[in-house]
Formats: C-alpha cells, sequence, structure tokens
C-alpha cells in the first residue's frame, strides 16, 4: 500500500493534522496503537454526570480552535464555552479559598498578596529585564513582581497546567508569553497594555480566550475528527509499529490485531507520540541524536471524578480552586465542571474533578483506589465545607504516568535536536506536546500548522 502521508497517533494533533490534510484533498492513513482515537482524551456519561478521563478544558486561545469547530459542525460536535460564573478562580490560603483578583480594587483588597509586593507592582514597568535566557518562571516572578506572587499566583497556576515545578520550568520554553512580554517591551505592564492596543484583524478576534469544551464532553470533538478523516483512513490496534527511511520515501510496518503484518510506503511522516516511545518508533536514529529527545520528564497525575446527586444548594460558581505548594495540602487542585458547562450533572448535584500527584509528588500515582479514594474525599469535604452525611454517588479514578512534559532547561537541546532529525531526514515531521505547548489550544495550533507548505503541497 502507498499513502502520501502516514500520521503516527489518534490523539488531538494526530487527528487534526489528518483532517487538515483531508481538507485540502490529500491522502493520508492514521496509525494508532490503541483500539480507540482520542488518545488521553476520553468523556464518559453514567447516572446524569458527564465526566472527563483526560483534559477536562481548553482555551480558544488561536483562531485554528474555532475554525477547527467550525469545520467539525458539519459532523455533530459543537463548540461549548464556560458559563460566565465560571471566570473566578479560586486559589486557597489558610484555611480557605479566595478568588483570585480581577481588576484595580480586587488586586488592592485581596490578603493573597502582600502589601510590600502590592507596592512593588508601580514599579514593575520600570525594572532592568532579566539577562538569563534559562530564568526559571519562579525566578522571573519574584524578579518583577515579588515572593507571594510567586507563591499565591504562579506557583498554583503551574500546579494546574503543568503540574509542574516553577522554580525548574523555564520560562521562555514553558510560559514563552510572559516571556516575550518582557523581553519586547520591558515589562509585564507596558506588555499587556502594548498587546491590548495592538489592531486585530477579524481572524485575530476568533481567539477570544474562552475557555471552552465540547457539547456533551471533550469526547465529541475527536469522534467529529474521526468522521472528518473518514474511517478507513484510520488504523487501530496497531502493534510492533516502526519505520524505516527508504529510496520511496518512508516505509512503515506493523502489525494488526488479527497479527497480520502491513507494511505501508509514505512520501511523508508524522509522529505525535511521546517522546518515550520514538526510540521504538524510529530505531536507525543515532541514540546521542535522540537521546536530547527522549530525557524529557513528564509529570505524573491521577485525576478522581467525583460526582454528589444533592449537594443541597452547595453549588460552587466558580472554574475552579488550585492549591499552592506552600500550603502542603494532599492535592493539586480541584475543578467545578458543572459551575462551567451545563449538563454534566444532575439538576441538585455537583461534579468535581480533582487533581493529584504531580512532579512533585509522583509516589501518590502508585497508591491504591483505597487511599486514593479516602485522601480526596478528605480534602473535597475539608476545603469545600461539604456537609458529612452528603456522599458520593460516582467516584471514578483514572492514572496517567506519562501525563505532562514539563519544558525545563534541557527544552533548548530537544527542539535543536528536533530539527537536526527534521533536516537529515526528509518528510518526517516530529509533533506531538514534546513541543509547541501542551494544551488543548497547542494540539490544535500545531495539528493545523505542522506540515510545511511544501510539503502539504506534495
Amino acid at each position: 500500500m502507498r499513502q502520501t502521508t502516514i500520521i503516527i497517533g489518534a490523539g488531538l494533533t494526530g487527528l487534526t493534522a489528518a483532517h487538515t490534510l483531508r481538507k485540502q484533498g490529500k491522502e493520508v492513513l492514521v496509525v494508532e496503537k490503541e483500539n480507540r482515537i482520542g488518545g488521553q482524551i476520553r468523556t464518559f456519561e453514567e447516572q446524569g454526570f458527564v465526566y472527563e478521563s483526560g483534559p477536562n478544558t481548553g482555551m480558544v486561545a488561536y483562531p485554528e480552535v474555532a475554525e477547527l469547530f467550525t469545520d467539525l459542525a458539519a459532523y455533530g460536535c459543537k463548540l461549548l464555552t464556560a458559563r460566565e460564573e465560571a471566570k473566578q478562580r479560586w486559589i486557597w490560603k489558610g484555611e480557605r479559598f479566595h478568588a483570585l483578583p480581577i481588576g484595580l480594587k480586587a488586586s488592592v483588597q485581596t490578603t493573597l498578596f502582600s502589601w510590600h509586593d502590592k507596592l512593588r507592582i508601580l514599579a514593575e514597568p520600570f525594572r532592568e529585564v532579566g539577562t538569563d535566557a534559562d530564568e526559571s518562571v519562579a525566578q522571573l516572578v519574584r524578579r518583577r513582581l515579588g515572593d507571594s506572587f510567586e507563591r499565591y499566583a504562579v506557583d498554583p497556576f503551574i500546579s494546574g497546567v503543568y503540574a509542574g515545578d516553577p522554580e525548574r520550568l523555564v520560562t521562555r520554553y514553558a510560559l514563552p508569553k510572559l516571556y516575550n512580554l518582557e523581553h519586547t517591551y520591558g515589562s509585564f505592564v507596558r506588555g499587556a497594555i502594548a498587546k491590548m492596543r495592538q489592531p486585530k484583524t477579524p481572524r485575530d478576534l476568533l481567539a477570544t480566550k474562552k475557555v471552552f469544551s465540547a457539547e456533551g464532553g471533550i469526547q465529541r470533538l475527536v469522534d467529529a475528527l474521526g468522521r472528518s478523516v473518514g474511517e478507513t483512513n484510520i488504523v487501530l490496534g496497531a502493534s510492533n509499529l516502526h519505520l524505516q527511511p527508504s529510496d520511496q520515501g518512508w516505509k512503515a510496518e506493523y502489525t494488526q490485531a488479527d497479527g497480520t503484518v502491513c507494511s505501508i510506503l509514505a512520501q511523508q511522516v508524522v509522529t505525535t507520540i511521546g517522546a518515550y516511545a520514538l526510540p521504538q518508533l524510529l530505531p536507525f536514529v543515532p541514540q546521542t541524536l535522540m537521546e536530547p529527545i527522549t530525557c524529557l520528564r513528564y509529570a505524573p497525575i491521577v485525576q478522581v471524578s467525583v460526582g454528589f446527586a444533592d449537594v443541597q444548594g452547595q453549588r460552587n460558581e466558580a472554574f475552579g480552586g488550585l492549591v499552592p505548594s506552600c500550603e502542603n495540602r494532599h492535592i493539586l487542585g480541584v475543578l467545578f465542571p458543572a459551575s462551567c458547562f451545563e449538563g454534566r450533572a444532575p439538576k441538585q448535584g455537583d461534579l468535581f474533578s480533582v487533581f493529584v500527584g504531580g512532579i512533585k509528588h509522583p509516589e501518590v500515582l502508585d497508591m491504591n483506589d483505597a487511599e486514593l479514594t479516602q485522601m480526596v474525599l478528605a480534602e473535597l469535604r475539608h476545603m469545600l465545607r461539604l456537609p458529612a452525611d452528603v456522599q458520593p454517588s460516582l467516584l471514578k479514578i483514572f492514572r496517567h504516568r506519562h501525563a505532562i512534559p514539563q519544558y525545563e532547561v534541557s527544552s533548548g537541546a530537544r527542539f535543536k535536536a528536533i530539527d537536526a532529525l527534521q533536516s537529515q531526514y526528509r518528510g518526517l515531521i516530529v509533533a506531538g506536546n514534546l513541543r509547541n505547548g501542551i494544551g488543548m489550544a497547542d494540539r490544535i495550533k500545531q495539528g493545523a500548522t505542522i506540515i510545511p507548505q511544501e510539503l502539504a503541497d506534495i
């Protein structure tokens, strides 16, 4: 069999890339080792609850996100943005959650940050630009805003996004937009003002920055992508997959679920799998070139979905709550899906997505279900003041050993190695969340743009 393009991995990146090529009229074959599409994205419906085992939400951060949903409307996928009430974010401090301030008045009144650091913001536009290219997120924020902003704003934010350590994540890789505000405009404040004043094209305005899901759950997005790509263009249950460059382009060989060995030729190959799986896929790559890529660390995550059929009117009107490391709680944070989106819990009930583990507590992944259940319910009851007699109707535990890649100081060498790999082996494109960001919007944008035009025109 011969194809124009083979895409390895039927997660959000791979399916978006395949959809983009199919939209251009190109031949494409998606090869996936699992027996389902979607990667970590999976939605469940049970007892009136709609819950996720992987990502819960994304952000309409790029026009490509809105454009993809427009494309997929014909395949039964509808963009769902979070309710206005869910704009509020909570941060745990002391013995309760505090609202993360929005606006000047709330910023002055909040007890999350010290008065010393609140006053320091006035001088932020006049501070010198940092000179350390590998400055960590924590170092940057302490230098420009102060210790309390690092502890009670950035640390919990990093826990919520990366499940990582702000002392180890390098700003220019992990938060490039924040890095560019300082290095382009000299200041966070001046940069934010300048960005607001920049003229926007109609396409720019598609990036609303709103939190999104899909109507019925995130899986509706990947299911629609699957229908767009076409069932005959997706191979599931492919084991022992490996690639080899050949005189005719690329040869992919894999074993089907029935034991049949298949061999496919293609002009180009796009990989979207994790860094840890690349050596088996690309056995011809020298270890010296592969090592800077495979040394990528991943944060392990346990996500626990907890549903209550009746919370006695105690609904939390917020996006969720994050927990700073310095507070020494047992969870990273909790999302409130039923407050964000209609139809995620029974009318009198509520649904919580609780996250534990992360880069600082990988041992949580090996706790048994009983231990996790006891720990999570104790934290929910204490932190959300749930009545003692309210018992969960649903509790599901999902473990992800390679949940979130950490964009640490090794990232620069990883990106250079990927560039060298692609230059040395024409027609090979290394994609996925090992570069270009980790969020769903990043995955959609990468999938829509990763194939250079000269290759798309093949």
